[in-house]
């Protein structure tokens, strides 16, 4: 038997990351090879609607290729109708960050991918052994699992099905646009004269660079930190004095506990670490593909990138947590215009591929 799955597991095919301009070279983890067979069991993986509670809701259903691989809502909607508290995040390009979800909980997309479908609100399903069993039940991923890992159905465990839903996800690599050619591939003609004034706003006084950095050879648009810059904060004005007040004096628990699901929500990146500087602070959020991914910010609070300017141009929404790096930037109508423009030119030329 073991020799058969060993068998197996050569005639699986080993593939490297599509490189493409304006973008790094991508990392594979080494106990999570990518290989074609694992590609495309993690692609039916990510679309299948079974692996929630009552068999509506798959990765895909918040994760909408049309909507860059997010979607078109302010909060996610998860099973029976139920909404989140967050915006959906983009994956395309997921495969470069060093954390994940807005407030970087998971360090891997691994853990990423499960961590949605034990959601109560999401997908629902009560464990892991929960998630293992539906795939069991079919006979058609038994075999596919058989391929793509050389394990016999007795051996799968959840870290095969989210190394496979991982491997998906790392083939969502988006670049290759307008800004890339013109920047990267040295062509003046792959933008137009208003965004190339907005590249520059970008990188000088509208300060956007500070976070959604680009680099001489590649640009992720994001630094992968977090950052307070004001959304949000306001749901926490009332208690906030309160809040901190118990976390200074150990009793976070109790602290926590007089706030809504929602306002817990606010508190971004302080839930991980427990740092009080971490309250409000949320993931820089890469801007690849950005005109495709309204509404914006982490709670979808924003309907458009011209109010997206605006906000970022009056200063945020001032708190005793506000990063220093936000500011009232004095954009004169024209700027702004360019640089909304600019921001269109980041959409990526091959959004097509992932519908094949």
């Amino acid at each position: 038997m073991n020799i058969i799955f060993l068998l197996l597991l050569l005639l699986s095919s080993t593939v490297g990351a599509e490189h493409l301009l304006g973008l790094p070279e991508l990392e594979i983890p080494a106990d999570n090879p990518l290989t074609n067979e694992k590609i495309a069991l993690g692609k039916r993986l990510f679309n299948d609607a079974r692996l929630s509670q009552d068999g509506t809701i798959s990765c895909a259903s918040c994760h909408q290729l049309d909507n860059g691989f997010a979607d078109d809502v302010p909060k996610a909607r998860g099973i029976g109708g139920k909404l989140g508290t967050r915006n959906t995040p983009t994956l395309l390009n997921a495969a470069y960050f060093n954390s994940f979800f807005h407030d970087g909980r998971a360090h891997t997309l691994e853990q990423q991918a499960v961590g949605p479908m034990l959601n109560p609100v999401e997908h629902g399903l009560s464990s892991e052994q929960q998630i293992v069993q539906i795939v069991l039940d079919d006979s058609e991923y038994k075999t596919a699992f058989a391929v793509a890992f050389a394990i016999p159905p007795a051996q799968l465990s959840i870290t095969h099905i989210s190394q496979a839903i991982a491997s998906y996800q790392r083939t969502l690599i988006a670049g290759d646009s307008a800004f890339d050619r013109y920047y990267f591939g040295r062509d003046k003609s792959a933008l137009s004269e208003s965004a190339a004034r907005g590249l520059r706003v970008f990188r000088r006084k509208g300060n956007c660079a500070n976070c959604h950095e680009i680099s001489w050879n590649q640009a992720l648009f994001s630094d992968n930190r977090f950052y307070n810059i004001g959304i949000g904060m306001d749901k926490l004005n009332d208690k906030l004095p309160a809040f901190t007040a118990l976390v200074l004096q150990g009793t976070r628990q109790q602290a926590e506990a007089m706030l809504s699901a929602e306002q817990l929500s606010t508190l971004g990146r302080f839930r991980v670490t427990g740092v009080m500087q971490d309250i409000g602070k949320f993931k820089t959020p890469i801007l690849r593909n950005i005109a495709l991914t309204a509404p914006y910010m982490h709670d979808g609070s924003i309907q458009t990138l011209t109010e997206v300017v605006d906000y970022y141009d009056k200063g945020g929404h001032k708190n005793r947590f506000l990063d220093a790096a936000i500011f009232p930037l004095k954009l004169t109508a024209q700027e702004k215009q360019d640089l909304l423009e600019f921001m269109l030119s980041l959409t990526s030329s091959n959004l097509e591929d992932f519908s094949k």
